[in-house]
């Protein structure tokens, strides 16, 4: 039963390492759909800020007012496309921890089949054992009574 022991131990770590990899796997997905909604709203305001600046040209606008309007759309841009690249990073973070978590799940899935079938195998024992048992009983039964 020894064996049976270190196989509880293998199974508890690998149940913990699954657990651990599931929540960072959690906190990346998180970060991805962070991402995904401060790049969205980046890209309202500039629509925004775009249609403000359409607008305006159409009322009339001074250049100092379009030079201010077009550098902060400028800036804007670098925003989003800043975004972006953070977003390309927790996408590749996500994907990494889903990889690290699906790994974990299949060691620790592979113990507890290699448990059950110990257990298994521990029964098919004992039965054997048992009808072993009843067996020499029954002959000495049938062996007491001639």
């Amino acid at each position: 039963m020894a064996n049976a022991s270190a196989l509880d131990t293998l199974i508890d770590l690998a149940q913990r390492e699954s657990d651990a990899c599931a929540k960072r796997l959690g906190a990346a997905l998180k970060a991805v759909d962070e991402g995904e909604q401060k790049l969205q709203m980046l890209l309202g305001y500039r629509d925004d800020y775009a249609n403000r600046l359409d607008a305006a040209q159409m009322a009339g606008i001074t250049p100092f007012a379009y030079q201010n309007f077009v550098a902060f759309l400028g800036k804007l841009e670098q925003a989003i496309d800043g975004q972006r690249e953070v977003l390309k990073h927790a996408h590749v973070k996500a994907d990494m921890e889903k990889k690290g978590w699906q790994e974990s799940e299949r060691k620790r899935l592979s113990y507890r089949t290699l448990n059950e079938r110990a257990a298994a195998e521990a029964l098919a024992i004992e039965n054997k054992r048992d009808q072993k048992m009843m067996d020499d009983h029954a002959a000495r039964t049938v062996r007491a009574r001639r």
